[in-house]
């Protein structure tokens, strides 16, 4: 194996000189920097990363804690992530917490003891307070979701406005039965939807009962085929649907074809995310668009300026991202009889 004092041999320096010129130590020229690492590559010098943490260095790995990769929005800034982080030297670490604030947990102990670098986490509802102090050891931000706990360090949506207006436009289009389907309150993503989604009723000058609401797992395409199911048996089902995640989406269009449901005939449907086959479906779904690369650049370029400065720079940062409704042929104004489920 190829060890630093191999290089220093080579170049007639001191084998201290090497390891500051591989750890970028501002009190090596630049040339000196080139010189070595070229002859580093030329040798096959690998780092001995463990030595490093032994001594109190960070790895250059960075985690994306999330709830479910199987979710597009999730996968997708992943994606994103990873090609940023290794423009810069880093490699990213994903890890799945289900939504389970003990998996949560477990997940950031090993990431402690690994000495990641940083962390971006789309915290659970309740984070354990451990995990609190855990990410208070490291430079991490919040993604989507934001906990108080968690520092004040956060990219996310509008999500309050982006529900607003997507339910703003059914009102406009004369519907009065207006049904949405999200997350849990207890995540803030859900509480702010769900609010946006009021909100629009409210300023439409509905009634509190002409808006029905259906809350649970925001990941889960079952809950979406489940609630939907409910949401359309009996006389007073909704002329239109408002969906606020995008497994929930999904989970419902699959329902809805399955039971020959006619959108928007009998059904307007706002979705959110913009799946790639979502702008094919049906007569192509009205859905909530997000910014999901722009969000992916801004947490990796804020991220790798806070590894690359002082702690003392770790002040609070909010980038919150507008979401916007892109208009297709799901949505119409109310018309047309419903078929009842049972005579399908």
């Amino acid at each position: 194996m190829i060890t630093t004092r191999d290089i220093a041999e080579r170049l007639g320096i001191s084998v201290s000189t090497v390891g500051r010129a591989l750890a970028d130590d501002p009190r090596i020229s630049d040339e000196t920097k080139f010189r070595v690492r070229q002859t580093a590559s030329e040798m096959g010098y690998v780092a001995n990363r463990a030595a490093r943490m032994m001594r109190g260095a960070s790895s250059n790995v960075v985690a994306l804690v999330i709830p479910d990769i199987r979710n597009s929005f999730y996968s997708t800034i992943a994606h994103e992530l990873s090609k940023n982080m290794e423009a810069e030297g880093f490699q990213l670490m994903l890890s799945e917490t289900d939504d389970d604030r003990m998996v949560e947990l477990r997940h950031l102990r090993e990431l402690s003891a690994n000495r990641v670098a940083g962390v971006i986490i789309v915290p659970t509802a309740r984070p354990h307070s451990e995990s609190v102090k855990l990410l208070r050891a490291v430079p991490h931000l919040q993604l989507l979701r934001r906990h108080p706990s968690l520092g004040s360090q956060w990219f996310g949506v509008d999500d309050h406005e982006a529900l607003r207006q997507a339910t703003a436009h059914l009102v406009e289009l004369g519907h009065t039965r207006i049904a949405y389907l999200g997350g849990p309150e207890e995540l803030p993503t859900g509480a702010e939807r769900l609010r946006g989604f009021r909100s629009a009723l409210s300023e439409g000058g509905l009634p509190d009962d002409a808006g029905r609401t259906e809350l649970g797992p925001p990941s889960s395409i079952d809950h979406g085929r489940q609630a939907v199911r409910r949401l359309l048996q009996g006389p007073d089902a909704p002329t239109a649907l408002v969906l606020g995640s995008i497994q929930l989406t999904l989970g419902v269009l699959e329902e809805l074809s399955e039971q020959g449901v006619k959108v928007p005939g009998e059904l307007s449907v706002v979705g959110f995310g913009d799946e790639p086959g979502f702008s094919w479906w049906g007569p192509g779904l009205t859905t909530v668009g997000l910014p999901i690369q722009e969000m992916a650049i801004g947490c990796a370029l804020w991220l790798m300026r806070r590894l690359k400065t002082k702690p003392s720079n770790d002040g609070p940062y909010t980038s919150v991202s507008p979401g916007s409704l892109v208009l297709r042929g799901s949505t119409a104004p109310p018309g047309g009889s419903r078929v009842s489920s049972k005579s399908r």
